[in-house]
């Protein structure tokens, strides 16, 4: 049944409703008309998301619901919901809860038998990866990756071998940064996409290898401005040989080059002089 012709609910509703991440014109019929009839449209920044409403021309009650009040209000709206209200939740751009707040809230609705309802629409995320020319059968999305470097090395090391393509939000003050890790850590030659300001004015997306991308970003001040999505191409080594160098590289950190070689050629049966060749590569790299 359709929404214009549905009679209003006496039970209370969350509805999880996608907003444009950029051209306004992206947003689904069924989004505009629930953001005219819901009685609370949780908002995670109400001065961004009143330009949007003002523009479709709704004029519907906004609260705050951020990061940093969300644990003092989720309770406030489950005793609304269960009062029967009907509550829209969106964030200031694309889907909401990708990498934006709203988890509890969702989490407690469900906990409290209170009727959860997504809206879909724009998505900063799956524009990026249908767009990236890299596999899109398999892939896995890591949010916005630590700020700090040690940090984000880390995370990023943790992630070397994954077979799936990686999708990853990046700061624009942060991207020359990451991308050199990424060089560094995933190599040089893996295959990435960088899609900036997606559905505006200056969107770009330009595939390359990571130095490339990594050199072409640093020589070019406008491509450090906007939002900011990589995708990046999953590890193709064989699931065995990626396995394999993973071994190497922690027993490099403890044993000589030829010791750690003949360990991981017992555990694994892989070639003892090819290991060995790849340990040396290793320690060369580090």
């Amino acid at each position: 049944m359709s929404i214009e012709s549905s009679p209003r609910q006496l039970d209370g509703c969350l509805y999880l409703v996608a907003t444009p991440i950029g051209n306004l014109a992206d947003i689904t019929q069924r989004a505009i008309e629930m953001l005219a009839q819901v009685d609370v449209i949780a908002a995670e920044d109400t001065r961004h998301s009143q330009r949007l409403l003002s523009h479709l021309g709704i004029t519907g009650r906004l609260q705050a619901y951020h990061e940093h009040n969300e644990d003092q209000l989720t309770p406030q709206l489950i005793t609304q919901l269960q009062q029967g209200r009907q509550i829209a939740l969106i964030s200031d751009a694309g889907t909401p809860l990708v990498s934006d707040p709203g988890y509890r809230l969702v989490e407690q609705a469900h906990a409290h038998g209170i009727r959860v309802v997504p809206l879909p629409g724009a998505c900063a995320a799956i524009a990026a990866l249908s767009a990236a020319g890299l596999a899109t059968d398999r892939f896995v999305f890591e949010g916005f990756p630590p700020a700090k470097q040690q940090a984000r090395q880390n995370v990023l090391q943790a992630l070397k071998y994954e077979s799936r393509s990686l999708v990853f939000y990046v700061s624009c003050h942060r991207i020359i940064e990451t991308l050199c890790d990424m060089r560094d850590i995933f190599g040089g030659e893996r295959e990435a996409t960088l899609a900036r300001e997606l559905t505006k004015t200056f969107e770009t997306i330009r595939k390359a290898t990571l130095a490339a991308l990594c050199h072409w970003v640093e020589s070019d001040e406008n491509q450090r401005k906007g939002e900011i999505v990589l995708v990046i191409a999953g590890n193709r080594e064989p699931v065995e040989e990626a396995a394999a160098i993973r071994m190497l590289e922690v027993l490099l950190a403890e044993l000589p080059v030829k010791q750690a070689a003949a360990l991981v050629a017992k555990l694994t049966g892989s070639n003892k002089n090819e290991l060995y060749r790849r340990a040396l590569q290793l320690k060369q790299d580090t």
